[in-house]
């Protein structure tokens, strides 16, 4: 019985951290074809739009930051089903890299809007 259970929690586990993963998949694509509708429709205008272009890097470095809290989480849940020493060693690493590529990311496009603030305040 209770081998059942540990089976269907596994079962149900694995299917979460699925459509998780597909949600992290999806935000990466969304971002994606934003940001090259964006960076098209930029194509031929002067270069004093070079701030419009920054506006499109922030977006799409916005989903990128939501992709990866979305994979961390299904990561997370992958491991708290049945972890062994291996796949806690993964996901410290998985976990560390994607902190930091979240911090570095996060700071980046923090500094890209005061940016675009500090300049729209001067125009």
């Amino acid at each position: 019985m209770i081998e059942q259970i540990e089976i269907t929690f596994r079962l149900i586990a694995s299917f979460f951290a699925l459509f998780i993963e597909a949600a992290a998949v999806t935000a990466v694509v969304i971002g994606a074809v934003e940001a090259l509708y964006a960076s098209f429709r930029n194509l031929g205008w002067s270069v004093e739009q070079s701030s419009g272009d920054r506006g499109i890097w922030v977006r799409f470095a916005s989903w990128i930051l939501l992709s990866l809290e979305f994979a961390l989480g299904a990561d997370i849940i992958r491991t708290a089903i049945a972890p062994t020493w291996d796949e806690i060693g993964k996901l410290a690493a998985i976990a560390g890299i994607r902190t930091a590529l979240n911090f570095f990311l996060g700071r980046d496009v923090e500094q890209a809007e005061r940016f675009r603030a500090e300049k729209r305040k001067d125009a």
